[in-house]
């Protein structure tokens, strides 16, 4: 290779204003830059242990199979949905963004017999909807984003778990954009399976998937147990028939490594576990309540200053998720011209949108590090700037203004 290819990793500074990634909290990167250990040192395992705690607290549950998956969010999707989901099992997934698609895909990967009902972008579904759903397919799982990015909005689900139990189902979520800067409750909501990401409201980087089981799910699992080859016993049950087919995200494995038997699975992503480690930390340290009020404050803010500046924003702001909001683009303002302008000439991204919203809308986040005062003055004042050149009409000092009033009122609580 030419030695003019070759150079240090120095990325630019960004303030990631978009639906995720963020700026990770310094703290955690400075956790992760810590020594490596053995993944059976006793210091690593009472990592471990700790880890499972905070998270319990950060999910609002007593579960004991709370735990990382190794790998980004979407690992932790697929290892609840494998393991979950037998071929030819149905699995009710209601649509209303780019992410219940994906629930919709890797269900189909797994056999599944899918069942998607769609909602209109920007809306989301009620609990008699949801009830009809149930009552008409009668699935084993119910698999359903709460907080979709790609339209910005927070599906309820305070009723859905009980609806789920009383029609036989399981519930899955996918909190990865939610957990953390909106309200969760997995036990009180009845929540089976949930998985999450750090890279949106926890305050990380991408690459590690905190999830959670309840009691009811982890049997489902166990059901379908098995021990590799290479570690199994002449006392232990052969492989069955219906088990799990993924050996790295077989949650009945990875339950055994993290549990006391501490049987080997994978080599835990140690640098990746302080990561999650300390984003759990700073967040029971804050209060989980304290850290979704602060996601609402300055969610609030941004679209109260979105709203000075003369701009639309998209879907039913009743259901908005706190830590982003869709914006639609002026009429005859180039959007992805706006968005190079912003990343070039000020070092501040915001996202742009998927499917039906490509093109239409501007996505911008208020979430973990960045859910922030001065991050969202900034990003306003110059969104109002780059706007202005690119011959839009917009109120001169309405973003400020808007988003300062919410600070001055101390934002709805």
């Amino acid at each position: 290779m030419s030695r003019t290819l070759l150079s240090t990793v120095n990325p630019p500074h960004r303030l990631l204003m978009g639906p995720g990634p963020i700026n990770a909290d310094p703290r955690v990167l400075r956790a992760m830059s810590s020594p490596l250990i053995g993944q059976y040192d006793p210091v690593m395992t009472d990592y471990m242990n700790q880890t499972m705690a905070l998270y319990r607290d950060v999910f609002r549950t007593q579960n004991e199979a709370t735990m990382l998956v190794d790998g980004t969010s979407r690992a932790g999707i697929e290892a609840a949905l494998v393991s979950l989901i037998e071929p030819g099992d149905r699995v009710l997934v209601p649509v209303f963004g780019r992410f219940g698609l994906l629930l919709c895909e890797i269900a189909e990967r797994c056999q599944a017999e899918v069942i998607r009902r769609d909602i209109e972008w920007g809306q989301v579904f009620t609990p008699d909807a949801i009830e009809a759903m149930l009552r008409e397919t009668r699935p084993k799982v119910l698999a359903l984003v709460q907080g979709d990015t790609s339209t910005t909005m927070c599906q309820p689900l305070a009723e859905i778990g009980a609806l789920c139990h009383q029609y036989d189902a399981l519930l899955y979520t996918d909190a990865t954009a939610s957990l953390g800067g909106n309200a969760f409750e997995m036990d009180a909501w009845e929540v089976d399976v949930a998985t999450a990401g750090l890279q949106k409201c926890l305050a990380g980087p991408s690459g590690s998937s905190p999830i959670s089981i309840s009691p009811r799910a982890v049997e489902v699992i166990r059901q379908r147990a098995s021990i590799e080859a290479g570690l199994r016993g002449d006392a232990d049950a052969a492989i069955a028939a219906n088990h799990i087919r993924s050996n790295y995200f077989d949650l009945g494995m990875i339950l055994d490594y993290w549990g006391p038997s501490r049987l080997n699975h994978h080599t835990e992503a140690t640098s990746m576990l302080y990561g999650a480690h300390e984003c759990a930390r700073l967040l029971v340290e804050e209060g989980i309540e304290a850290a979704v009020d602060r996601h609402q404050l300055h969610g609030d803010a941004m679209v109260q200053g979105l709203k000075g500046l003369g701009l639309s924003l998209f879907g039913d702001l009743d259901h908005k998720m706190n830590n982003v909001v869709g914006v639609y683009i002026p009429d005859g303002v180039p959007g992805e011209t706006v968005r190079q302008t912003l990343l070039n000439d000020y070092a501040i991204e915001i996202g742009t949108s998927f499917g039906p919203l490509h093109g239409k809308i501007w996505r911008i986040g208020t979430m973990g590090y960045n859910a922030r005062k001065d991050t969202v003055l900034t990003t306003l004042a110059v969104l109002e700037q780059v706007l202005h050149q690119a011959g839009a009409r917009v109120v001169a000092g309405g973003g400020v203004g808007g988003a300062n009033e919410v600070y001055a009122q101390g934002g709805r609580r």
